[in-house]
């Protein structure tokens, strides 16, 4: 029996690339989850991750008939804290994650997205949390992710309303980081992906800490903590180098190793 795999990891230098692949629509599945679980557990010694998808939609969303199984809130809530842990762990990675949509891009892939510490899309993306039309609520952490970026308001609204929203005006919204053209996204978003898998990992990841205290406790929670975090990189072997590059060479100098 040939077994066709939905998750593809592979690297290009120090940058890992999980490429989602379950055709036509790459809809979530208890499979794909399981296989994107083992992808996260073979990242190694990547200093940065891309998320992406092949095929015309990045995802037209869950498989629904996974929700048909389940008959009662017990299983209900099963089956949610199971998909809730595939966020959870994107956000929890230690290097910069990048999301990619090249189109259309529905429900659990969106808040996939969201759980990545920045969102790329080309021009004709359009993202859309649509679980209204089965009677659901978003269930992998899209509802507050999205708020945490874009405020409670607009949260509310694109999950109420169901509505598809384009990639500009998700710009706007502080929701996509960056828009790129069409015409050659899948290199523009690799290379953007790969600028920060050459950075110093160390200080991305103390960045992600204290923006997780911010998240928790807003500025005096980060405040709390900033301090600790930053003095750490001082044990590590890039801040030291790249001090002395910027005294001897000047600024933009400096080369990193993640260590």
């Amino acid at each position: 029996m040939v077994v066709t795999l939905k998750i593809h990891l592979t690297r290009r230098d120090e940058l890992a690339i999980i490429t989602i692949d379950a055709p036509p629509l790459n809809l979530y599945s208890l499979d794909l989850d399981a296989e994107f679980h083992e992808a996260l557990d073979e990242l190694g010694d990547a200093r940065a991750l891309l998320v992406n998808a092949t095929g015309k939609v990045v995802s037209g969303g869950v498989d629904v008939s996974l929700f048909a199984q389940q008959e009662y809130r017990a299983e209900a809530q099963q089956l949610f804290d199971r998909m809730l842990v595939l966020p959870q762990r994107l956000a929890a990675l230690p290097v910069p994650t990048v999301f990619a949509a090249h189109a259309l891009c529905l429900t659990w892939a969106f808040e996939l997205a969201v759980a990545c510490d920045l969102i790329v899309a080309s021009s004709s993306a359009r993202f859309g949390l649509v679980e209204k039309v089965v009677g659901l609520t978003p269930t992998m952490g899209g509802t507050q992710r999205l708020a945490a970026r874009a405020g409670v308001g607009r949260a509310k609204e694109f999950v109420m309303t169901g509505d598809l929203y384009d990639a500009a005006t998700l710009e706007r919204w502080n929701v996509v980081n960056r828009v790129f053209p069409d015409e050659g996204f899948a290199l523009a978003a690799e290379q953007f992906a790969l600028s920060l898998a050459t950075g110093p990992t160390q200080a991305h990841f103390a960045t992600k800490q204290v923006l997780a205290h911010f998240e928790n406790g807003g500025v005096p929670e980060a405040d709390a903590h900033v301090t600790t975090i930053a003095a750490a990189l001082y044990e590590t072997e890039d801040l030291p180098r790249a001090v002395h590059s910027f005294l001897t060479e000047g600024p933009g100098r400096a080369t990193f190793t993640g260590r």
